[in-house]
């Protein structure tokens, strides 16, 4: 059986607050690169519960951060609807990312 690791160093201030973020992953040919923000979620399966670190640096931009979860919420879309082939819900997570980037003003009204 082959293993792999994913792995994301964070620097902190005195304070305890994300400064500087670099992640690696050998087989997505990633090295070191780095990144101002990361969320990762895992499946408690005995707790039945999603648990999560979301991380973000100190100079990581409004915008960007903007940005950043309406991209999560069309990729959820995309995964949910390649998990469960439920065309209908993925549609509707794809119009909540819509109407979240208009809200957000990261996206005009077309």
């Amino acid at each position: 059986m082959k293993k792999t690791q994913i792995i994301v160093d964070v620097e902190l201030d005195e304070n305890h607050v994300p400064e500087k973020m670099t992640w690696h992953a050998t087989d997505g040919g990633i090295d070191h690169q780095e990144t101002k923000a990361a969320m990762i979620s895992v499946w408690d399966d005995k707790e039945k519960e999603a648990l999560r670190i979301d991380l973000w640096t100190k100079e990581m931009p409004m915008d960007d951060m903007k940005r950043f979860y309406h991209q999560i919420f069309i990729s959820m879309a995309n995964s949910y609807q390649r998990a469960t082939s439920e065309d209908e819900v993925a549609g509707a997570i794809i119009e909540f990312a819509e109407n979240f980037a208009h809200q957000a003003g990261i996206k005009s009204h077309k």
